[in-house]
């Protein structure tokens, strides 16, 4: 209970401080989680909630955030801002829903340094979120590792949860990450999510010795799928359902997180190649999920 009451002490003592955005990276261990939908949906909620929102859209597909709306399509580009040829304000789009969105396709975020990058980080957003495509190999891009919070999406069954720790597994050797933070989406109780997290927590722990945070959860809701058809998100469209009430309570919780540093100045980078067969053998099968 005192660690909880000091967490949130900390996150107010940032928010009256405003000493620049809170950076979360969201990603999966596999596709049809719900990242994006859950970048979304966060956007929209950290919005309605009177935060300034900065969506960074590495998925540039026809699943990402950008295409996901129709109202945000075309959405700037990251490289023009990260150069100095255009200010921040004039590469996004504006959502009707109050965030804003700025693509950050891989070929036009390479090549950066830290200080290019904090232009678009360190902007006049609350909070950036970053629906983080991992490359072929399973690693963050760079500009994903700026952020102060990394949030692995994931669902309940054994092949997602084995998903999602061959997930971590990737992102701990290859770039030193030893904390994550899990949501356990599209559940049909908050005690079947308990369930699915604890036990990845206790994989994790036990192969990986990382550490889990649980971010908890969102419902399964039929309403989610007709919001998407309607290219609105569920937060908008059904803000009384389960699901939109879950991402509204997750909003909230977030923006009282203890305040990190970047990922990429707390872990010395590990090259891929160092990992050794032992390491890609501590694989857990579905049935410990």
């Amino acid at each position: 209970m005192d660690k909880v009451v000091s967490d949130q002490a900390e996150g107010l003592r940032r928010l009256l401080a405003r000493s620049g955005a809170r950076v979360l990276a969201v990603t999966g261990g596999s596709g049809g989680v719900g990242r994006t939908t859950t970048v979304v949906n966060l956007a929209a909620a950290l919005a309605e909630q009177g935060r300034d929102v900065l969506v960074i859209d590495e998925c540039v597909n026809n699943f990402s955030v950008s295409t996901m709306l129709g109202g945000v399509r075309g959405a700037g580009n990251f490289a023009a801002v990260a150069s100095g040829e255009m200010p921040l304000e004039a590469a996004v789009a504006r959502h009707a829903l109050g965030f804003s969105v700025l693509a950050a396709s891989s070929s036009n975020r390479e090549g950066f340094s830290a200080a290019q990058m904090a232009v678009v980080l360190e902007g006049p957003a609350d909070i950036v979120l970053i629906d983080a495509q991992l490359d072929r190999s399973g690693h963050l891009s760079v500009l994903a590792m700026q952020a102060h919070d990394l949030m692995i999406v994931t669902r309940v069954g054994g092949q997602p949860i084995t998903d999602a720790y061959a997930c971590m597994k990737r992102l701990h050797y290859a770039h030193g990450i030893g904390q994550f933070r899990v949501l356990v989406n599209h559940v049909q109780s908050a005690t079947d999510a308990r369930t699915a997290f604890d036990n990845l927590a206790g994989v994790a722990g036990r192969y990986l010795t990382v550490s889990l945070e649980n971010a908890g959860c969102i419902a399964a809701d039929a309403r989610m799928a007709r919001a998407l058809e309607l290219s609105r998100c569920v937060v908008d469209a059904f803000p009384s359902t389960p699901a939109a009430r879950d991402y509204r309570h997750l909003a909230a919780e977030l923006q009282y997180w203890p305040m990190r540093s970047a990922i990429s100045s707390r872990h010395h980078w590990v090259a891929p190649a160092t990992i050794t067969a032992a390491q890609h053998a501590d694989q857990p099968s579905a049935e410990h999920a």
